[in-house]
């Protein structure tokens, strides 16, 4: 074996690689003899360790300038100019820049109280009073007083047929980090005169008909309040407990308790909503006065409503069902009620078009309270008892045609047992010794039936500008009665027309335009006890044209003039109660911070 190692120097360098060429040689040469003698010579291994050296390779640069070959050449021309600098004399200073601003809309001043008077035709007086007051950052107290009254004078009319409307309400908002709760109490006061005396008093002398005392008051107050809390499974709380009284001696006491919870799930949210309803009255006659006593009633309805809520994108949808227990006290009997509770709606194309549908139902707790303030002129002798809607089936499409046009569209087909109807009383005075005000036939009662009910509606809605907005909605009923010969009182057609508008900053005014139509009640002829029977008589449709417009004297003072009944049609409402004619009040609203 025979090992070279090259030194770093350039001689040993040189010496070495003379000298490997003379091995070389000589090795070639040997082994050319040994190959002729022995085959076999052995193997000998030379390892030489030689450091890797790199080099780069020289670049040589074209040296060579293209030649333009052109057809046209042209010389550049020289051109030689001059700069003549005169200085010129300037007093002109530049103003400091100034960022460009949005111009900002005048803040609306906003009062909490507000003070309206006005006076019209038929002596008629409406007065308001609100007023808000900021105890501190999280609490407030207001009141509200509100009176309207007319002293009558209906043509035709021989009965004093004056009214008034007073009532007072004040209420305590607290909003706390986490809960918030309110208070609400309230007065009220109502005159009302059974002015409807059928045509059998037409030819009565004066002196008998001012002998007359038909004049009714009620007089009730409330007491109630909520509590909602955040961030709990128990929601919110309200409650409310109202009496009311009249000047028969008749009175009635209600307590209601609502509460709210809700549980979310994975993907649902569980609701429960529970009901109390407590109704106790009573009344000091009967209609016909036979020795039987009074009228009392004693109602308590219970139940709980679980649902689960379901919110997507485009999906809302609600399963629920309502148990419902209705004890009759008065009488000791109970009733247990299941309904459906079922609302879904899904969007179709984002805001244009919208579907939704579902069956409801409930246990509706009638009252006294409730039966006056829809009409009147009831009889402080009527028999109060729930009313169970068993379901109520509907379906509809809503959206928008454009962004300025919206609609909706609704059918809806339900079945109520024990459905309240207001039905003229008949006329005792030629039968009994009855003197009471009510008693000649100018005084309603309430009847009970169960009446399915076909619903049609339809509603549209236009927004010409942000100074016009124009409305018109129209519903169509079909009813099918079990024991009455008719669904007393209700009308098949009912449409309104409203709009909104602003002439100026100053001026604004509203229209609205409504249209009742025909509906049926009965009355006697010649006596109760007589055997003629009942007559039915069909209430004309009627329409009632209303305007109002204002004018902003400033931003705390503003008038307005409102016209009712601008058709001058004294229709009908209730059986022979005809309403005044074309009504016109003029007054003031001013607003003020104390």
């Amino acid at each position: 074996m025979i090992r070279f190692i090259k030194n770093t120097s350039k001689n040993n360098l040189l010496k070495g690689a003379k000298g490997l060429l003379s091995l070389l040689l000589i090795t070639l040469s040997f082994s050319g003899f040994a190959q002729e003698e022995d085959e076999n010579i052995g193997t000998e291994v030379v390892n030489i360790v030689k450091p890797y050296t790199p080099t780069i390779s020289d670049a040589f640069k074209v040296k060579e300038t293209p030649v333009l070959s052109d057809s046209v050449n042209t010389q550049k021309k020289n051109v030689q100019y001059q700069i003549f600098s005169v200085p010129v004399a300037s007093t002109f200073t530049p103003a400091k820049g100034k960022a460009a601003t949005v111009e900002k809309a005048k803040p609306i001043k906003l009062y909490d109280n507000y003070a309206t008077l006005g006076f019209g035709n038929y002596t008629s007086i409406l007065g308001e009073l609100y007023s808000n007051f900021q105890i501190s950052r999280t609490d407030n107290a207001g009141f509200f007083f509100r009176h309207n009254s007319s002293q009558g004078g209906i043509d035709g009319i021989r009965l004093e047929n004056k009214y008034y409307n007073t009532q007072l309400d004040g209420n305590y908002t607290s909003r706390q980090r986490d809960v918030s709760y309110r208070l609400d109490a309230g007065v009220k006061h109502q005159l009302f005169n059974w002015y409807g005396l059928n045509e059998t008093y037409d030819t009565a002398d004066d002196e008998f008909i001012a002998g007359l005392d038909v004049q009714q008051t009620y007089f009730s107050g409330n007491v109630g309040g909520s509590i909602a809390v955040d961030d709990s499974f128990f929601e919110k709380i309200a409650a409310n407990v109202r009496f009311l009284s009249d000047a028969f001696g008749s009175s009635e006491f209600n307590v209601t308790a609502k509460p709210e919870f809700s549980f979310p799930l994975t993907s649902f949210t569980l609701k429960v909503d529970g009901e109390v309803d407590y109704l106790s009255g009573s009344f000091e006659k009967q209609f016909i006065d036979i020795g039987l006593g009074g009228i009392n009633y004693s109602q308590l309805n219970a139940g709980i409503t679980p649902s689960l809520v379901y919110l997507q994108e485009d999906l809302t949808l609600s399963l629920g069902v309502t148990a419902m227990a209705g004890l009759d006290l008065e009488n000791s009997e109970t009733d247990f009620f299941i309904y459906p509770q079922i609302n879904a709606s899904y969007r179709l194309v984002e805001e244009f078009i919208t579907v939704y549908g579902g069956a409801e139902g409930g246990l509706t707790q009638n009252s006294y309270y409730d039966f006056k303030e829809e009409n009147p002129y009831v009889s402080p002798t009527l028999f109060v008892a729930p009313t169970s809607q068993l379901y109520n089936g509907f379906g509809g499409i809503k959206g928008k045609i454009t962004n300025a046009v919206g609609y909706n569209l609704r059918a809806s087909y339900g079945k109520e047992d024990n459905k309240a109807l207001f039905k003229n009383n008949p006329d005792v005075q030629s039968d009994t010794s009855m003197t009471e005000g009510y008693g000649y036939g100018n005084s309603f009662q309430v009847v009970y039936d169960a009446i399915n009910t076909l619903s049609i509606f339809g509603e549209l809605k236009v927004d010409v500008s942000e100074k016009f907005s124009l409305g018109v909605n129209a519903e169509f009923f079909s009813y099918n009665t079990d024991v009455e010969q008719e669904a007393w009182n209700l009308p098949e057609l009912k449409a309104t027309l409203f709009s909104n508008f602003s002439i100026t900053e100053k001026f604004y005014g509203g229209a609205s335009l409504f249209y009742v139509g025909e509906r049926q009640d009965s009355f006697f002829k010649t006596g109760i006890f007589s055997n003629t029977p009942p007559n039915t008589v069909t209430l004309d449709a009627y329409l009632d044209a209303n305007v109002h417009v204002g004018y902003r004297v400033d931003e705390r003072l503003s008038i307005f003039a409102k016209g009712s009944n601008l058709l001058s049609d004294n229709y009908e409402r209730w059986f022979n109660y005809p309403v005044q004619g074309i009504q016109g009040l003029l007054g003031a609203t001013y607003k003020f911070d104390w």
